[in-house]
């Protein structure tokens, strides 16, 4: 299925060749004519990959002719990387290099003339190799059609909240989970009883929904004064989910999620159970297990036995299995139905037309009416072909769905839903393979806009921008499509940072596109094939096992939940010996001391990660030569004693993090990071001032944390131009009124629409320099300022801001004064306050109600005892 990308890795490889960069490059080592062959011989063989994508499912020959194609388009990929790592070796040298670099330069192989004769030598083999293939075409009648015309039409954006409306057809099932929730357990007066609900049905019929449902009702929350929710899925690791449950009580007790979870791999099942011990004592819990596969009954009773249960906790297990229900659940299953064909139909017309757009077209209704017999009452199925079918309102585009051949094909119990997959074979080419490298990741796994972006922009998925548009706003242009397929779910908007998830049946889906291409190594892999690229592992120890011979094609190397931490230098060794053109390798949470020398030899690499490391203490000089770096993350390495000498050639390098014992940061070598827009400065915790007036042109996103001796943090709109996100979290001696900054009228203004201000004792209103942000905000965030008491009489009116949360500051006494100005504010949201500021603001009878009446999504309630701050 992996010949499904070809499309768009050939375009690609076409607009990489006809980048200015290229064409210049090209001329100066006198290659042009050699890459305008490759160049012509690409676009005729372009023509007719669109049509070879959608008939190859019915042709053996023709998808081995694509399976050929894409080799040969993947080692041409490796010989132009190599052409730009000289270009940018060779701009680094003009740019920083001694004399000895250059010396050094001129007799390596990267010397032109050599460079240039076995560049020339590569090229012609690509181009002979590619015109083999390409003579094979005519073979196949394949019709000409070198533009991709399937296109997404995007909604508006929602929140992740699930709300009544949100959920058609389960009102009754939710009020008999909240009954059973409520009830008294006969034996509650014995603190071991632990009563188990289980919710039962099929992939897709909304289970997760459900127990969410359920799990945000007022009267459960009245009910449980602690909530825990914990994603289970394929792997039942008692180590896992005890880590689980413990995150969950964090981020129950936190209020909000926080920004840096500790690392509790590195703890052993026995202080992991004493942690659980002391966070259940005495508290009347309700934890959901959701999406529940394992049928073990020992692993069952031994997570079962470890929980501390108070009289009257509940768990709710959410599972396809009834077997499994019944060994887990203490009263009889809930099971849950599909939807009726009202139902279905109620949910096509929500997400195929805007508010009563589908008055207009009854004609459509009547189609939709017949697809939506076909999708068997799974809601997940009619959104999918809902948000498929978004904005289009010609018949024979919803008759295309109702009559498509995947309707008759056999269906057997694990297969990919119908519905799915047709939306899949209609997604545009470019979005295909950002959506098969979800497969790399787990089950259930929360992914950020962030980490998932880097990987795409690492592997060089995400287009070159048309217009004065960025990669960063491509890439979150395919987020967005995802999400409007209804291929993503519970979508957190943060202004500049999304969260989300995918469901199962669209992580079986990525799995099954991917399966040529992308590898999720767990326990049951036995071995690994000769044609992956990207690799990702449950657990370290696989790889040890799997990884024994050398792979040019192997580009990824990821762990998912930080799991490297066990052999992290045998892997990493082995990534140095056998993975030669490697561009992204993920270590984060491995334990190794020191980074070898040779890792300047990987010099395709992209993306490099190894935070959250406990002992690494130095890295070496020559990662500096990492010349193609995009994202390097040394965060959480809090012995490491000072940063690499020569940060200044990393010259791709666009998103930094790091942690470091130094004094005094190096700042003169990273703003010299002229691609640098994201960095990230967290326990650096001698370091008492950072900037200095330094300049940094390109940086758009700036996050600084735990820092806990900083005491200035100097901004000025001058030296950050294009700063939009900030975020400070947990610096207790950062006064952010010690700014030196120049205050002349004339002098540029910052730019801020991002705003985040968390755990800074020293806070206790908003900084004058906030008002140069106040004409672009457009969120703010104030969370565990327990000294934050008011905001200040100078503050503008914040005509951009659509979101401001106000968490667990108790001394707060009021919002600002002039908020009914405020029009653009669509959420407000104040947590765990002071009783007062919430009685001001309450609901219709607050004294200052009507000043914040005409924002849409209001959420407001007080702490529940202040006594304790």
């Amino acid at each position: 299925m992996a010949e499904s990308f070809i499309f768009s890795i050939a375009e690609s490889l076409i607009a990489k060749l006809a980048s200015r960069t290229f064409q210049e490059a090209s001329r100066l080592v006198g290659l042009y004519d050699d890459l305008q062959d490759l160049t012509n011989t690409l676009s005729l063989v372009k023509d007719v990959l669109l049509d070879a994508q959608q008939k190859q499912e019915h042709n053996h020959e023709l998808r081995r002719w694509l399976s050929q194609l894409k080799t040969v388009f993947s080692d041409a990929e490796d010989v132009l990387d190599e052409f730009e790592c000289q270009t940018l070796r060779k701009k680094v040298v003009k740019a920083h290099g001694s004399t000895k670099d250059k010396v050094s330069h001129f007799f390596s192989s990267s010397n032109p003339l050599v460079f240039r004769y076995k560049m020339a030598q590569q090229i012609k083999d690509i181009n002979n190799r590619l015109d083999k293939v390409a003579a094979n075409k005519h073979k196949f009648s394949l019709q000409t059609s070198d533009v991709d015309t399937r296109v997404v039409h995007r909604r508006d954006m929602t929140h992740s909240r699930v709300t009544d409306s949100d959920v058609i057809g389960r009102k009754h099932d939710k009020e008999k989970i909240i009954e059973l929730l409520m009830q008294q357990n006969p034996d509650d007066d014995d603190d071991t009883s632990l009563s188990v609900i289980p919710i039962v049905g099929i992939g897709g019929l909304g289970k997760t929904t459900l127990a969410k449902f359920v799990f945000n009702d007022k009267k459960i929350q009245e009910c449980f004064p602690l909530k825990m929710w914990v994603c289970v899925s394929d792997d039942f690791d008692i180590k896992q989910l005890i880590i689980k449950i413990i995150n969950s009580v964090n981020d129950s007790e936190s209020a909000h999620a926080p920004i840096h979870q500790m690392n509790l791999n590195m703890l052993d099942l026995e202080q992991l159970q004493n942690q659980l011990k002391n966070k259940l004592s005495g508290q009347k819990f309700l934890l959901v297990l959701d999406d529940v596969w394992n049928e073990d009954r020992v692993k069952w009773y031994e997570l079962r036995n470890l929980i501390q249960v108070t009289a009257g906790s509940k768990i709710l297990v959410t599972t396809r299995s009834h077997s499994i229900a019944s060994m887990m659940g203490t009263i009889p299953s809930h099971i849950l139905e599909g939807l009726s064909e009202e139902d279905s139909i109620s949910v096509l017309v929500k997400w195929a037309f805007k508010e009563g757009e589908e008055q207009k077209y009854p004609h459509l209704v009547n189609i939709g009416r017949e697809i939506v017999k076909k999708c068997g009452g799974v809601p997940l199925a009619v959104r999918t072909l809902g948000s498929l079918l978004f904005s289009k309102f010609e018949a024979n585009e919803w008759e295309y769905v109702s009559q498509n051949e995947i309707w008759n094909l056999p269906q057997k119990k694990d297969d990919i839903l119908p519905a799915l997959k047709l939306s899949y074979d209609l997604m545009p080419s470019y979005l295909r393979q950002c959506f098969a490298l979800f497969s790399l990741y787990p089950k259930d796994y929360e992914y950020t806009s962030y980490e998932i972006i880097w990987l795409w922009r690492a592997l060089g998925l995400i287009a070159l921008p048309k217009t004065d548009r960025t990669r960063e706003d491509v890439a979150n242009q395919y987020l967005h499509e995802l999400l409007s397929r209804s291929f993503l779910q519970d979508f957190q908007n943060f202004g500049t940072v999304y969260r989300f998830r995918i469901h199962d049946l669209v992580h079986d889906l990525a799995l099954f596109v991917a399966m040529d291409e992308c590898l999720h190594i767990n326990s049951n892999i036995q071995n690994i094939p000769d044609n992956i690229r990207h690799l990702s592992f449950a657990e370290s120890g696989l790889f040890s096992n799997l990884v024994t011979k050398k792979s040019a094609a192997v580009r990824t190397v990821l762990f998912p939940n930080e799991v490297a931490a066990a052999n992290g230098k045998a892997i990493l060794k082995t990534c140095l010996e056998k993975f030669k053109c490697l561009r992204v390798l993920d270590l984060s949470g491995a334990t190794f001391e020191t980074l070898p020398r040779r890792i300047g030899k990987l010099k395709h690499l992209r993306y490099l990660d190894i935070s959250k490391n406990p002992n690494i203490k130095r890295l070496p000089d020559s990662i500096c030569k990492l010349q193609s770096l995009l994202v390097l993350s040394l965060e959480g390495c809090v012995e490491l004693e000072a940063l690499p000498k020569g940060l200044k050639k990393l010259i791709s390098l666009y998103c930094f993090e790091f942690s470091t014992e130094q004094t005094v940061l190096p700042m003169n070598e990273i703003a010299n990071l002229g691609s640098l827009e994201v960095l990230s400065i967290g326990s650096c915790h001698n370091v008492e001032s950072i900037f200095g007036g330094m300049k940094f042109p390109t940086l758009k996103t700036l996050f600084v944390y735990d820092c806990q001796s900083l005491k200035s943090l100097l901004l000025e709109g001058k030296n950050f131009p294009q700063l939009k996100t900030l975020i400070i979290d947990g610096c207790s001696n950062l006064d952010l009124e010690l700014w030196k900054g120049d205050h002349e009228e004339q002098s540029p203004k910052l730019k801020l629409k991002f705003v985040l201000f968390s755990t800074l004792s020293q806070l206790v209103t908003l900084p004058k320099w906030f008002q140069e942000a106040a004409n672009s905000l457009q969120c703010l965030l104030v969370y565990d300022c327990h000294n934050f008491e008011s905001f200040p009489d100078w503050l503008p009116v914040l005509t951009d801001l659509k979101t401001l949360e106000i968490r667990n500051c108790p001394k707060l006494v009021s919002l600002p004064d002039n908020i009914h100005l405020f029009s653009a504010l669509e959420s407000l949201r104040i947590e765990g306050c002071a009783a007062d500021l919430c009685r001001k603001y309450e609901s219709h009878v607050g004294e200052f109600w009507p000043k914040i009446s005409h924002i849409s999504n209001i959420f407001i309630d007080e702490a529940e005892d202040l006594d304790e701050e």
